[in-house]
């Protein structure tokens, strides 16, 4: 097990990277602040890990409230949000209750957010089980629900006490879902980690392949490289916006397509392709570097155009973004292969010019 920090000022959080650890209640418990907790999962997962998560606490004496959900991001969602406070309630569970995210990145987002809204305010854990959720939406503290005109955009930010990322769960996660989670892996060598992006040209196959040190090994470094820049910028008032490379345009088709007809991963990836056309037409990248970036999300099976939503429909649906300041749209671009920035300074003609090109072949 290799275990990173998350310090915020006086706050810090332990990330546990490693295999066999769901079972390890000892991992869990110095972070519950009774022994009294309420673990959330979905139909998928619980079959798989629920017993094994919820038999370790029983057994060292923890009260364990049992929460399902459906599957799917469709369920993100105000009514499933409020089925968790259903549970809550008639289990008599109170602020010093513990929750507990068991699952991937749907889980995690709706689980955080009744956390950091029930009684406004209890603890929460996260255990991911999916690639994505273990490299990137465990981390952080972002929560959220999504809402029928945008992703994301019901939230608060609320940092969980623990990740505690079994790297085992990863052999059960479909070829799909696995795939889609190696392109947030790749933005972090995008933005910010160019050796580490090069690790990734050599090593893909292994991680295609689920080789267990090369699946610890990207997670460990995507985990450090947001860490870093969480800690810099909690609130996302500046630095943290680089995470979201791709994500202006992959939230738009996610809408656009109705959530849940393209994975999140899949959306980033064809996201970041719109990005890295766009920094290469306004001549920050060359079409070498355009090249490379295509070669290494078509080597992860994930898609390098868009869907065919109409470019009005992009921007229209762009124009909720989160970035979007005084009415204008600010994009994560690269800058060059491994640094990225925000911007507002791209041109309108530009920027659908990227979007036209890369959904001509969806």
């Amino acid at each position: 097990m290799e275990t990173l920090t998350v310090a915020l000022g006086d706050r810090f959080y332990p990330i546990h990277v490693g295999q066999a650890l769901i079972g390890r209640s000892e991992l869990l418990l110095p972070f519950l602040r009774r022994p009294k907790a309420a673990i959330v999962t979905n139909s998928t997962v619980a079959p798989l890990y629920l017993l094994r998560l919820a038999d370790a606490l029983q057994r060292a004496g923890v009260d364990v409230a049992e929460i399902v959900l459906p599957d799917g991001e469709q369920f993100k969602d105000w009514r499933t949000l409020n089925s968790i406070f259903d549970v809550l309630l008639e289990r008599h569970c109170e602020r010093s209750t513990t929750l507990i995210a068991l699952g991937g990145g749907v889980v995690g987002d709706i689980t955080g957010f009744a956390a950091a809204c029930f009684q406004r305010g209890m603890p929460f854990i996260q255990v991911p089980t999916t690639l994505l959720a273990q490299v990137d939406s465990s981390v952080g503290g972002k929560t959220a629900i999504n809402h029928p005109l945008g992703k994301n955009m019901i939230g608060a930010f609320h940092q969980p006490k623990l990740v505690l990322a079994d790297t085992d769960t990863l052999d059960t996660l479909p070829e799909r879902e696995l795939r889609a989670g190696l392109a947030e892996v790749i933005k972090y060598g995008l933005i910010r980690d160019l050796p580490f992006l090069e690790w990734l040209e050599g090593n893909l196959d292994r991680l295609l392949a689920r080789e267990p040190t090369a699946l610890a090994e990207a997670v460990c470094r995507s985990c450090r490289n947001k860490s870093e820049v969480v800690v810099a910028d909690e609130r996302e008032t500046g630095e943290r916006a680089l995470l979201n490379l791709g994500h202006t345009f992959g939230h738009a088709i996610e809408t656009g397509v109705g959530y849940g007809g393209w994975l999140h991963g899949e959306a980033i990836a064809a996201g970041t392709m719109m990005a890295a056309a766009l920094s290469r037409q306004l001549g920050w990248i060359d079409a070498d570097d355009l090249v490379r970036i295509e070669r290494l999300f078509r080597r992860a099976g994930l898609p390098v155009y868009g869907p065919m939503l109409g470019v009005d429909r992009y921007l229209e649906l762009m124009q909720n973004d989160k970035k979007v300041e005084g009415g204008k749209l600010r994009l994560v671009l690269l800058q060059q292969v491994g640094r990225a920035a925000v911007t507002d300074a791209a041109p309108l003609a530009e920027i659908c010019r990227a979007i036209a090109d890369r959904c001509a072949h969806a």
